[in-house]
C-alpha cells in the first residue's frame, strides 16, 4: 500500500501541548521561506527577460544554414564512416531526430563530440547558449498557509478547523506601487496655490493648535497608565523630530518640556540595574515581566532624550546645521536654552536615577560657558543640588568634574563655577569618634523598674534583648554615619586640592577671591600638617599688596579659621592679622565699600568673641574706639552692626568702661592715626562719638547708642529689647540692609495738621476759617484794613 505524501492536520490536543512561541517560530519560519522563494523567482523571471532582449537585439543565424554547416563539418572530418540510409531507421528515430532539429540547443551542440555540453569556455557561448542553460522551472504555486481555527466537537469526535491565509499578490502590489509613485509625480507637478500672509498666519495656528492638542493626548495617556503606553512615549519623542518648517521650533520645544515632566512624574523612586543572563532565563510571574519591561522601555526612552538633548546643545555650540534640518541657526539658540532647562530640571530633580553621572559632565561645563543666561541657569541647578544632597553621593560626583574642568581649562574659567563650593552642605567632619556618640540614644529599663515589674526569668531575658538591641542600633548608625563621613571627606579633599593649586600656580589669577572666601568657610576642617604653610602663605598674599580690600578680609578671616579649630593646638601669634585689618579698617565707608562690613563683622567676631582670652585688653580698647569712629560714617545698617560689635566688646572684656570717662588713664595721649593696636595709647580717650550716634535719624542706632552710654546692661530702663539683644552683628547688618531702598522700621505717615485761621470782614466782625491751606485772598484783600 502506497503511503500518501499528505500533510496531516495535527489534533488539538497536539495543538494544546505546543507552546505559543513555538507556534510563533514555526509560522515566521513558513513566511519567511514563502518570501525567500517569491523572490527568487522573481530574479529568475527578471534574467529571463534580459535574456530574451539579449537574443532579440542580435540577428540569429537560420536554422537551415547552421545544419548544412554541422551536416558538411562531420561528413568532412569522418569521410570513411558509412553514412546510415534513412530507410534503415525506425519511424520512431526518425522522428524523434525531427523533433530534436527542431531545438536551438539541438543544434548547437557539437553531436560529433562525446563531450558534455558545458566543457567549453564561456567567452565563446553565445546568447542563445546562454539562454539554453537557463534551467526550466515551472511558476509553482507558493504553500498555501493554514489559520487554525477553535476545533469543533460533535458525536464522532473533535473536528478540527482551519482556513487558508491569504496570499498577497507581489506583482500586483508592484505595479500599484508604481502607479501610486506616478500619480504623486502628477500631483507634485500641478502648482500649489498662493496663500495671503493672513491665511498662512491662521494655518500655522491651526497646525500648531492641531500638534499641542496632540502633546496632550499623548501626555495624559502616558501619566494615566505609564505601563501600558510605552509606545505612545516613543511617539512623542519621535516628535522631536518635526520637520514641519513653520512650527517646527515651538512644537520641539513643547515635546522637549513635556517629555521632561512626564519623566519627573513616572520615573521610580530607585536606579534600574539590567537584567543578568541568568535573570533574563529565569521563568518569572506575569506582573513581574510585565514590570520588567516597563522599567526596560523606561529607561531606554530617556537615554534617547537625553541624547537627543545633548545632540541639540552641540550642534548649537557647534554652530553646526544639518543639511535634512529644517529649523534655521538662529532659532536654535532658543531650542539650546530650553534642553538646557531640562537637563538643569532633572538634575535637580532626579539625582537617584539612571543617567545622572550622564547629566553632570554635560552641565558642568557650561556653566563656564559665554552665554550668560546659560551659565547663570547651570549654576543655580548645582547650587539647588548642593543644598538638597543629604547623603553626598551627588555633590561628590560634581566637585569631581568641576576639578578636572578648571585644572583641564587651566585655570582660565568664571569665578561662579568654585563658588558653588560653598553651598556644600559639609559641617563637621569627624573621621574619629567613640561608638557610644554616634549610636542614637534609647532608653531603656532601669534596673529598680526590672526589679519592681519583671520576673526573674524575664529581667534575664529583657537583659539579652537590650544587650542585643544595643549593638544592632550602634551597627545601624555607624554604618550609615561611616558612609556619610567618608564622602564628606572625600568632597573635601578634592576641593582643597583644587583651592590649593589655584594658591599654588594662579595667585593672580581671578579665581583667588572665591578660593579664599571658600577657605573661609571650611579652614576648619583643613589637615593640620597644612596650617603652617597656609598661614604663611596668606600672609604673603596679604602683604604683597596686589589683593583688593574684600580678598584680604578673606585671607584674615580664613587664618583665623584655621586657628579657632583645630588651630588651637598650636602656638601660633597672629598679631600681624590683627594690625593689618586694625590700620585698613578706614578704607570702609558707605559708598561701594559697605558691603565688605560684614565680612568685617565676621572678622571681629572670630578674632576677639571666640579668641578673648588670648587679646589683650589695650588691644580691645584700641579697636573699639577705632570701630566708633568708622560708625559715624556708614550706612545705618553697618552703624547697627558695628555698635552690636562694641556692645560684645564691652560685654566681654573687663575695663572697658574707660572709654565712657572723660577722665585719662595712665601716661601718654591717644594717637588714632597710629597703625599698631597696642601702643596708640586708646585708654586715654572716650568714646564721644556715641553722643552724636544718639541723634541719628534710624531709631534702632539711636537705642544701640543710649544702650552703650549706659554701660551696655543686661537688665533695666537701659537693656536692649530681645528682638535686638539676641541677634548677632551680622544677622543685623542683612535685616536692616537697604538694597531694596526700603527703610527699616517702615516710616510712618503724618497727617497733614489742620490749620486754624481768622480774619476780620467787611462788618467789622471776626471769621474763622478751618483747613488745610490758608485762604490768601481774603488776607490780600484785608491788608489795606488793617
Amino acid at each position: 500500500m502506497e503511503r500518501k505524501n499528505t500533510k496531516r492536520v495535527p489534533s488539538f490536543r497536539k495543538l494544546l501541548r505546543t507552546s505559543q512561541i513555538k507556534l510563533d517560530n514555526k509560522l515566521k519560519n513558513k513566511q519567511y521561506k514563502q518570501k525567500s522563494a517569491a523572490k527568487k523567482y522573481r530574479k529568475e523571471q527578471k534574467k529571463l527577460r534580459e535574456a530574451v532582449r539579449d537574443a532579440i537585439s542580435r540577428k540569429p543565424f537560420p536554422l537551415e544554414e547552421c545544419k548544412k554547416k554541422q551536416v558538411a563539418g562531420k561528413w568532412e572530418e569522418k569521410e570513411e564512416e558509412v553514412a546510415l540510409p534513412l530507410d534503415m531507421m525506425d519511424e520512431d528515430d526518425l522522428q524523434l531526430m525531427e523533433d530534436l532539429a527542431q531545438k536551438a540547443s539541438f543544434l548547437t551542440r557539437d553531436l560529433s563530440s562525446n563531450e558534455p555540453v558545458h566543457i567549453k569556455k564561456r567567452k565563446h557561448e553565445s546568447v542563445i547558449e546562454k539562454y539554453e542553460k537557463v534551467p526550466r522551472r515551472l511558476q509553482t504555486e507558493p504553500e498555501k498557509e493554514l489559520i487554525h481555527l477553535l476545533p469543533i466537537k460533535d458525536k464522532s469526535g473533535i473536528i478540527p478547523q482551519a482556513v487558508e491565509k491569504p496570499v498577497l499578490n507581489v506583482a500586483h502590489d508592484e505595479e500599484e506601487d508604481a502607479e501610486e509613485m506616478e500619480e504623486a509625480e502628477d500631483t507634485n507637478e500641478e502648482p500649489l496655490p498662493i496663500l495671503t500672509p493672513e491665511e498662512m498666519a491662521a494655518q500655522r495656528r491651526q497646525k500648531l493648535q492641531e500638534r499641542k492638542m496632540h502633546i496632550a493626548a499623548l501626555a495624559s495617556a502616558i501619566l494615566s497608565e505609564p505601563d501600558n503606553n510605552m509606545k505612545k512615549l516613543k511617539e512623542l519623542r519621535a516628535m522631536l523630530m518635526e520637520q514641519d518648517p513653520n512650527v517646527a521650533v515651538i512644537v520641539r520645544k513643547l515635546v522637549m518640556v513635556s517629555l521632561m515632566e512626564i519623566f519627573k512624574d513616572i520615573v521610580p523612586s530607585y536606579k534600574i540595574r539590567p537584567l543578568t543572563e541568568a535573570e533574563k532565563a529565569t521563568k518569572v510571574k506575569k506582573e513581574t515581566q510585565k514590570l520588567r519591561e516597563f522599567e526596560e522601555g523606561l529607561v531606554s526612552q530617556y537615554k534617547f532624550y537625553l541624547e537627543n538633548l545633548e545632540q541639540t546643545i552641540k550642534d548649537w555650540k557647534q554652530r553646526k546645521l544639518k543639511k535634512s534640518n529644517v529649523i534655521s541657526l538662529k532659532a536654535y539658540k532658543g531650542l539650546a536654552e530650553v534642553a538646557v532647562k531640562c537637563l538643569c530640571e532633572l538634575l535637580v530633580a532626579l539625582p537617584h536615577f539612571n543617567f545622572h553621572n550622564n547629566i553632570i559632565v554635560l552641565i558642568v561645563p557650561l556653566m563656564n560657558d559665554p552665554s550668560k543666561m546659560i551659565s547663570e541657569l547651570c549654576v543655580e541647578a548645582v547650587k539647588k543640588l548642593f543644598k538638597q544632597d543629604k547623603l553626598g553621593y551627588a555633590s561628590l560626583g560634581v566637585v569631581k568634574v568641576i576639578s578636572g574642568l578648571v585644572r583641564g581649562r587651566n585655570y582660565d574659567v568664571r569665578p561662579e563655577v568654585l563658588k558653588v563650593f560653598l553651598h556644600l552642605r559639609i559641617k563637621e567632619v569627624e573621621l574619629q569618634k567613640d561608638s557610644e556618640d554616634i549610636a542614637p540614644k534609647k532608653k531603656f529599663m532601669t534596673y529598680k523598674e526590672k526589679r519592681k515589674n519583671l520576673s526573674r526569668m524575664q529581667r534575664k531575658w529583657r537583659k539579652a534583648e537590650e544587650k542585643l538591641e544595643r549593638e544592632l542600633l550602634e551597627a545601624e548608625a555607624s554604618e550609615s554615619k561611616e558612609k556619610k563621613l567618608k564622602l564628606h571627606t572625600e568632597t573635601l579633599n578634592i576641593v582643597f586640592v583644587t583651592y590649593f593649586r589655584i594658591l599654588k600656580k594662579a595667585q593672580k589669577s581671578p579665581l583667588l577671591p572665591a578660593v579664599l572666601e571658600g577657605l573661609a568657610k571650611f579652614a576648619h576642617l583643613i589637615n593640620v600638617e597644612f596650617f603652617d604653610d597656609l598661614l604663611i602663605v596668606l600672609h604673603s598674599l596679604i602683604a604683597s599688596g596686589d589683593l583688593s580690600y574684600r580678598e584680604s578680609l578673606h585671607c584674615i578671616l580664613s587664618a583665623f579659621h584655621i586657628l579657632s579649630g583645630q588651630g588651637d593646638v598650636l602656638n601660633i601669634d597672629p598679631m600681624k592679622f590683627y594690625t593689618h585689618l586694625y590700620k585698613t579698617l578706614f578704607s570702609l565707608h558707605a559708598g561701594g565699600t559697605n558691603e565688605d562690613i560684614g565680612i568685617v563683622l565676621q572678622c571681629l567676631d572670630v578674632m576677639f568673641a571666640k579668641r578673648r582670652k588670648q587679646v589683650s585688653q589695650q588691644r580691645a580698647l584700641a579697636f573699639l574706639k577705632r570701630l566708633s569712629i568708622l560708625a559715624l560714617h556708614v550706612l545705618p545698617n553697618s552703624s547697627i552692626g558695628i555698635l552690636a560689635t562694641n556692645r560684645i566688646f564691652m560685654q566681654t572684656f573687663p575695663r572697658m568702661d574707660l572709654l565712657l570717662d572723660n577722665e585719662s588713664q595712665g601716661s601718654g595721649v591717644y594717637l588714632p592715626e597710629l597703625e599698631e593696636p597696642e601702643h596708640c595709647n586708646a585708654q586715654n580717650t572716650a568714646l564721644w562719638e556715641l553722643h552724636l550716634l544718639q541723634r541719628h535719624y534710624h531709631p534702632t542706632v539711636q537705642k544701640f547708642a543710649s544702650h552703650l552710654i549706659a554701660g551696655a546692661p543686661t537688665e533695666g530702663s537701659g537693656a536692649l529689647p530681645l528682638d535686638l539683644s539676641q541677634r548677632s552683628a551680622a544677622e543685623l547688618f542683612e535685616t536692616y540692609c537697604m538694597k531694596e531702598m526700603t527703610f527699616n522700621p517702615p516710616v510712618a505717615s503724618v497727617t497733614p495738621r489742620r490749620k486754624v485761621m481768622s480774619h476780620v470782614t467787611q462788618d467789622n466782625k471776626v471769621a474763622i476759617d478751618v483747613g488745610n491751606e490758608p485762604n490768601w485772598e481774603n488776607y490780600l484783600g484785608l491788608l489795606p484794613a488793617l
